[in-house]
């Protein structure tokens, strides 16, 4: 979209870089344990995987979060109006059990009723989780989904046995949310609004909630009148994910990549720009930044999404792809000024959808699908080209030479093109737009939530018998579906254990 308004993987190599890729080595390994999540319905809230064999799904464009103490939610949509599975961990990811959802969404009824049973919406998935207990002793998680007329965000305050909805957007035209959390009840989510009749340009709203999701009533654009903050909004641009600084929860982030306002009279100009919204004041007010600026309009950032994280120091990480590579930068100014770019993904490999987490000071895991090989265009990829999740793991991220270790995840989740055009797509579509990864705080270990269209029939990973998907179906939807691999020995991005 040119403009948006509205298995067990070895740890293989190790590089020291600083802007492009240095030679590998061999490196002792990691392992993950890979497994098909199930869906709920058809099989029954509680189902456990890997150990089931109602383990198998139909869901695609997942996300995930982690507690404190180490417990992960992971959610996947079913398709706009379709809704949303969801599953929590409780041992560190080795183990996700499915959570409520009659109708194939989460369990709960708004403050009026009119969307009981209704919630999330089944679009545009992601996932928050408290950073301080409630009441009751758990870390609240949140999750927020399109729907056809708003934004809906579910609550959990029982650890995923049972949901609540509040609709959260009061603007119309809303598009692509993302939702943070911070302390005990503080939840925000962003979204983007097209320009026409109502709004006379594109804004990046930040809406916060102090009450746990039940209402939203703070209310701000992102879109600053900075040179970033105008480009973005009246030259067209896409955005990323939303977060808070642990170090500092005032401290709150989000990203997208975007064209400057000259742009819109040449058909051939991409959102050749890297931009970044930061606020001081908890959601209050946003200044714009610059992240990455690049005069040949022709290049494109939006793939697919730009991603942000902030470690435990408060260093910001920005990582992004152009459609070939993947790259990062980061800031220890609070992203007013960046590094220069640093590529991740390895040799001629053509890599897409980065998604970061971000530990101790200067520790990241990224994920990104890698094409083996050059894929040229990835959305017109031949059926040759096979697709792989990969994660990069650094341990000296903040400095220019961050001695990346990459692994192998799953070696192939899709083989041919890969849409990133959104809804605008025409080709497969399999992968959608985006998966995620986090790192328990108790373990520091990774667990990396994904699609995949593979036709698998193993203990961990069972066909979608409702979907038809058979041996036949490798790369087609009726065999997409969710899975999710977690670490289980290696390196991880927190030093130390945490209650």
């Amino acid at each position: 979209m040119k403009k948006v308004v509205a298995v067990a993987g070895v740890l293989a190599t190790v590089v020291a870089l600083g802007g492009a890729a240095a030679a590998s080595k061999p490196l002792t390994g990691a392992a993950f344990s890979d497994f098909t999540v199930a869906a709920t319905p058809p099989n029954p809230p509680g189902t456990v995987c890997p150990g089931s064999p109602l383990c198998y799904n139909g869901a695609a464009e997942p996300a995930i979060g982690v507690s404190p103490a180490g417990r992960f939610y992971g959610a996947s949509e079913n398709g706009l109006g379709g809704g949303t599975l969801a599953w929590t961990s409780s041992d560190n990811g080795l183990h996700y059990a499915s959570t409520p959802s009659p109708d194939d969404v989460s369990a709960g009824s708004d403050s009026t009723g009119a969307e009981a049973g209704l919630e999330p919406g089944g679009g545009d998935t992601d996932v928050a989780v408290a950073t301080a207990r409630n009441a009751a002793g758990n870390y609240n998680a949140y999750v927020a989904s399109l729907s056809l007329a708003n934004i809906d965000v579910s609550t959990s305050t029982d650890n995923g046995t049972s949901w609540v909805l509040n609709p959260a957007t009061a603007l119309p035209i809303d598009d692509r949310p993302w939702i943070a959390a911070t302390g005990a009840s503080k939840v925000c989510i962003s979204y983007l609004t097209a320009p026409g009749v109502l709004l006379p340009q594109a804004g990046l709203h930040v809406q916060c909630s102090l009450d746990a999701g039940r209402t939203f009533p703070q209310v701000a654009d992102a879109y600053d009148n900075s040179t970033v903050g105008l480009n973005a909004s009246q030259g067209g641009s896409r955005t990323g994910n939303l977060i808070f600084d642990p170090a500092n929860p005032a401290r709150i982030y989000t990203v997208f990549a975007y064209e400057n306002i000259e742009d819109n009279a040449n058909q051939n100009a991409l959102l050749h720009n890297v931009g970044i919204a930061a606020s001081s004041d908890g959601g209050l007010t946003w200044h714009d930044y610059p992240v990455r600026l690049n005069p040949d309009v022709t290049a494109k950032y939006d793939n697919q999404f730009v991603n942000v994280a902030v470690d435990a120091a408060g260093t910001v990480y920005v990582a992004y792809s152009d459609n070939s590579a993947v790259s990062y930068q980061y800031s220890t100014d609070h992203a007013q000024t960046f590094s220069a770019p640093i590529t991740v993904s390895q040799g001629t490999d053509t890599a897409v959808m980065p998604w970061l987490a971000a530990g101790d000071a200067g520790k990241v895991d990224l994920v990104y699908y890698q094409a083996v090989g050059d894929a040229g265009n990835p959305e017109t990829a031949p059926a040759t080209v096979a697709w792989k999740v990969v994660m990069a793991q650094s341990l000296l991220a903040a400095t220019a030479a961050p001695a990346l270790t990459y692994a192998t995840v799953n070696p192939v989740v899709h083989q041919g093109g890969v849409c990133e055009g959104g809804a605008l797509c025409t080709g497969n579509r399999d992968l959608y737009d985006d998966f995620g990864v986090e790192a328990s705080p108790v373990t520091g270990l990774a667990s990396i939530i994904y699609s995949d269209d593979q036709y698998q029939n193993d203990a961990n990973h069972k066909p979608n018998p409702v979907t038809g998907c058979t041996p036949d179906k490798n790369d087609t939807s009726p065999c997409n579906h969710t899975n999710i691999a977690t670490q289980t020995t290696g390196q991880g991005i927190y030093a130390t254990k945490r209650k």
